[in-house]
């Protein structure tokens, strides 16, 4: 029996309501990082009972003796990929600085935190906070507070995920089997999921490229890229996403032989399940999505590959960057305990009367 318009509107209502204070009842008694937090150890545990079934009947000697096999040559021009991603997450910080209108900032410094700050995140985990408190050490110094870190922040983290969105929408478009490999939905749905990013992508850039566009409230407001600067965006993290790739389908077994772009689909999918699991280096997250997606490779040598990657992107940067920031911290007390002009003590980062800070090493 159809009801009257009365009787909808005052289901509408109640309906509302008691989703309004369901959401309520959860913030406060539960908390929704809380749930975030179970929702990743879900994942990660899940993973890692998947890679420990993986894995029982691997023999360690054969993945010692096909990491010894790994031609020079390979691991070379990985290490040279490995470097260009990494040179191109400069990029990612430099623009979020011109974006936040902080263009006093020099390229070397926007170099020096984004180098220090994501592979501290990479290794570290929860990245969104761990990679903020590096560069705020390193920011703060050169007028920066924390509201910009985190508007900088959130500008650099939309140039990440506009460059997944795209290497992801275009590359399942054409090879749809690719994403099968780790969602296991069939290719005409992954296909269509990567038309409709595409499409959401396509909308955002003409949305922005009209007017500026403006998210946000008070002191948190940002002014979003414009178009064309959207698609510089767009153009830094498709490049930054390549060389990862890149680097991994060096250290991949040579048969049986695989595109790189089915690799690329394949680790760009494996590397999001690896941060959205929040686990350090996404470790098991992201190895056990590979292993799956990539099971008809030897197990060993695949392995070799996944193992010789995590040195060079994850283990490497992660030791230079504490040694940069490391020497960094000495030579600030170091200063400062000289009592050298111009320097504030590394804790304080006090602003001086232009209101600029101060310690500029």
């Amino acid at each position: 029996m159809p009801m009257d318009d009365s009787a909808n509107s005052l289901m509408a209502e109640n309906k509302g309501a008691g989703s309004n204070s369901l959401s309520r009842l959860v913030a406060e008694r539960v908390g929704w990082h809380r749930i975030g937090v179970v929702l990743s150890l879900l994942v990660i545990v899940f993973a890692l009972v998947v890679l420990y079934h993986l894995l029982q009947d691997i023999e360690v000697d054969q993945v010692i003796a096909a990491i010894k096999e790994t031609s020079v040559s390979d691991v070379v021009y990985a290490a040279v990929f490995v470097a260009s991603a990494y040179f191109t997450l400069t990029f990612y910080d430099l623009f979020a600085l011109r974006t936040i209108r902080h263009h006093d900032v020099p390229y070397r410094v926007a170099a020096l935190a984004a180098f220090t700050s994501y592979s501290v995140g990479h290794n570290v985990g929860a990245s969104i906070f761990s990679a903020a408190a590096v560069r705020y050490r390193i920011y703060s110094n050169y007028g920066l507070d924390a509201t910009d870190v985190a508007k900088l922040s959130f500008v650099a983290g939309l140039t990440f995920w506009l460059g997944n969105a795209t290497v992801l929408g275009l590359g399942i478009a054409f090879v749809p089997s690719a994403a099968g490999a780790i969602d296991q939905l069939p290719g005409w749905v992954n296909r269509g999921l990567a038309i409709l990013t595409l499409a959401i992508l396509y909308s955002y850039i003409v949305w922005v490229w009209r007017k500026p566009r403006l998210i946000g409230r008070g002191q948190w407001q940002v002014e979003l890229p414009s178009g064309p600067f959207t698609l510089l965006q767009i153009l830094i993290g498709i490049v930054d996403l390549s060389c990862c790739a890149l680097a991994m389908y060096m250290l991949m077994p040579d048969e049986p032989h695989l595109g790189f772009v089915p690799l690329a689909v394949i680790f760009v999918s494996a590397t999001l399940l690896g941060f959205a699991s929040h686990a350090p280096g996404g470790i098991g997250v992201f190895d056990a999505a590979m292993l799956v997606a990539l099971w008809q490779m030897d197990k060993e040598q695949l392995l070799a590959g996944l193992l010789l990657f995590r040195l060079l992107y994850y283990i490497v940067p992660f030791v230079l960057s504490l040694t940069i920031l490391g020497v960094r911290e000495l030579l600030l007390n170091f200063a400062w305990a000289s009592g050298r002009p111009n320097i504030v003590p590394p804790s304080a980062g006090a602003p001086d009367h232009a209101g600029k800070k101060t310690d500029r090493v």
